[in-house]
């Protein structure tokens, strides 16, 4: 057998592109896209990437390898540019909608990006981020996306004479071969961390990584065949967790929004029977404590990542009819790795406790290798009592290349054959993993660690909250201690006092992790990815001041 080897024939790269072309054919008359009154195809959706790809590498003159950017909400054009930029050999970089000028003009200098795909309504931003740049640097080849619900609005602005989307659709060849990886471990996208807890870095992932995450998360969130997938999650956020190209596999209906509200998410799930949706753990809270929510006619499954969504959140969502699957990932493993696989023997369990069941990130996907829970100084496994707490680790198939031109940061968190993430985790006795905090995010509090999430957990249950985080403030006799930012619900009519929430927490949590300062706030600030701002938090929390010994 070791005369066998690998050849051409049996060793041809491996890529995420190949799921449109599959799907022309498959699902070629069904429906891949819907956006307000417009819709296609998926034989269209091919013929419209094609074309495309063709302008990019023929027209345009991109060559391979070079980097295409895309500053757009999630509408039609998005979703086409997710196919079509990697089918004419460049790096698709998805730029977060929410930044601010200055942000965005790093990102385009650092990635070095030749052309910018921008929707009309960020064109002024865009003006601004490369009035930025530095005179002996070209900023990237602007083409400007217009859709039918922004036609009136850019009627109002002066394009200079900029290349139209449309334009590149009409110019383009639909027979054009798309140009495919010489090698699977090439660079297919370019994606920039939120910055939560450090500056921005450019995740490189290649055709491998995010081929075998795509057929992961659908066989782990168990996807059938054709369903209808609401995007409101980013497409900008980690390639909206594969599912950009997932739908491909299984021939799904993308139902696009321009912008993201509870009202019109629970319209488009009664108008296009929507079955599938995912979003970070403030998309719950928000859809959970809207006053348009309302009972679903039928099941919607909702994929949820990031922090841990709290009990009583996912508590609320399920009596409404979603159906929630919680899941870790980050940027670097480009979606989730880790979720909540759930066993038939919990559904005799209590409302309450499956909740508290869902709110757990679970067990590695098929796609990852491995995966741990480590002391983060000895690298040895944590016991697995709950209780114990240590790095999460991950090695698989689908961990990035590393980070763009930061050789320094992509050695140190992948070391000793380990992707080292910096979030603090437990493993329960039957194996399931749990968040307990960001590295960063842990407060210890008179030698005790105590997990801001639990804190927050608790938080959450009470019935006048609606977000809550918990930081750190210094401490003159604990040396810190947790410090509660919450923003109430909208409709309450007598607002409740800080003693109030400490008394709350005092009846639930253990002594040292009571809060012992609770502020106020209308809305707590979010990253651009909408997670919420911890280390502006903690900037607010220490420029209080240390807590006086008498507080104790």
């Amino acid at each position: 057998m070791d005369q066998l080897k690998p050849s051409c024939v049996n060793s041809s790269p491996l890529t995420p592109l190949t799921f449109l072309e599959r799907a022309a054919v498959a699902y070629g008359e069904s429906i891949s896209i819907v956006y307000n009154s417009t819709s296609y195809t998926w034989s269209e959706t091919f013929a419209r990437c094609l074309r495309l790809a063709s302008s990019i590498s023929s027209l345009i003159g991109i060559k391979k390898g070079q980097v295409v950017s895309v500053l757009a909400p999630n509408i039609p054009a998005t979703l086409e540019l997710q196919f079509a930029i990697p089918m004419a050999g460049a790096v698709l970089n998805n730029i977060n909608t929410r930044l601010d000028a200055k942000t965005i003009s790093v990102l385009l200098q650092h990635s070095e990006s030749k052309l910018l795909f921008v929707d009309c309504q960020l064109y002024s931003l865009v003006l601004q981020s490369i009035s930025l740049f530095p005179s002996n640097m070209n900023p990237p080849v602007l083409v400007l996306i217009e859709d039918e619900s922004s036609v009136s609005f850019s009627r109002n602005l002066d394009f200079d004479e900029c290349t139209t989307y449309e334009a590149m659709l009409v110019k383009g060849d639909s027979n054009f071969h798309w140009i495919r990886p010489e090698n699977d471990w090439d660079p297919m996208t370019l994606n920039y961390t939120s910055g939560t807890t450090s500056s921005p870095k450019g995740v490189v992932h290649s055709h491998r990584s995010l081929f075998i995450i795509t057929v992961d998360s659908l066989i782990d969130w168990y996807v059938p065949s054709q369903p209808v997938y609401l995007w409101t999650l980013p497409m900008f956020h980690s390639n909206g967790w594969s599912y950009t190209w997932g739908m491909a596999v299984v021939g799904g209906t993308s139902v696009c929004l321009r912008k993201f509200d509870a009202n019109v998410v629970f319209h488009a799930i009664a108008k296009y029977n929507v079955t599938h949706m995912c979003g970070a753990p403030v998309v719950l809270t928000m859809l959970a404590n809207s006053p348009c929510a309302k009972s679903l006619k039928n099941p919607v499954h909702f994929r949820t990542g990031g922090a841990p969504p709290p009990a009583p959140v996912v508590l609320r969502v399920e009596s409404l009819g979603f159906i929630v699957n919680h899941g870790y990932g980050m940027t670097e493993v480009a979606g989730v790795v880790v979720s909540c696989i759930w066993k038939p023997k919990w559904n005799k369990l209590t409302a309450n406790v499956k909740a508290k069941l869902k709110s757990r990130q679970g067990i590695k996907s098929l796609g990852m290798t491995e995966v741990d829970v480590v002391d983060p100084e000895s690298g040895v496994s944590v016991k697995r009592d709950g209780l114990t707490m240590g790095e999460i680790v991950l090695r698989g198939g689908c961990i990035m290349l590393g980070y763009l031109k930061n050789q320094e940061a992509t050695s140190k968190c992948m070391k000793n054959d380990w992707l080292y993430t910096g979030d603090v985790a437990v493993i329960h006795p039957d194996g399931y993993l749990e968040i307990k905090d960001r590295s960063k995010d842990i407060i210890i509090s008179g030698g005790e660690n105590v997990s801001s999430v639990e804190v927050e957990s608790v938080l959450y249950s009470n019935t006048f909250i609606n977000e809550a985080a918990v930081v750190a403030r210094p401490d003159e006799f604990w040396g810190e201690t947790p410090c509660a930012f919450v923003s109430l619900k909208v409709e309450l009519k007598q607002k409740p006092k800080e003693k109030e929430i400490i008394d709350f927490c005092r009846e639930r949590l253990p002594h040292y992790m009571i809060p012992k300062t609770v502020i106020f706030m209308d809305e707590l600030p979010k990253t651009a990815t909408g997670k919420i701002q911890k280390f502006s938090l903690r900037e607010i929390a220490n420029g209080m001041g240390s807590l006086p010994a008498s507080r104790m």
